[in-house]
């Protein structure tokens, strides 16, 4: 399960053991740290999630600044609540990526509410992220 997590939402998708194609789920509005890691917890036990893959907000040369050590902080409590491996994933330019495709695709992002479209945006960000570590994890295999 793929998670690109913000301060206001979490983007989530998840593929499947095959390494079927990333598909992405309603983004998770955000609660307290506690709540959130419960939801994902039951969602993780719910869909026999193996992994947590969270996407890293590094800044553009690299280096980590507040928002990653919010979401390494995240991802350590919420591997340790739930006993799922967390891997980290460089996101930068997912957000960006996702707004293209969804423009691409003719999905009119004016037109939706903001807070629907913003979602929508995690949500297609996080299915990136899991289709960029697919994508890697097929090409070491081979």
């Amino acid at each position: 399960m793929a998670l690109d997590v913000g301060k206001r939402r979490i983007g989530l998708a998840l593929a499947g053991p095959e390494a079927g194609v990333p598909v992405g789920l309603d983004a998770l509005r955000r609660g307290t740290m506690r709540e959130d890691i419960t939801k994902l917890e039951r969602m993780a036990r719910e869909r026999k999630v193996e992994l947590f893959l969270v996407g890293l907000p590094l800044h553009m040369r690299g280096g980590e600044g507040e928002m990653a050590a919010f979401v390494r902080t995240f991802g350590d409590r919420l591997e340790a609540a739930t006993g799922i491996p967390v891997r980290y994933q460089d996101e930068r330019l997912t957000s960006v990526e996702a707004e293209a495709r969804m423009r691409e695709s003719g999905m009119s992002l004016a037109g939706m509410l903001k807070q629907k479209r913003r979602g929508a945006v995690d949500e297609m960000a996080a299915v990136i992220l899991l289709e960029e570590y697919l994508r890697a994890a097929g090409a070491e295999a081979e």
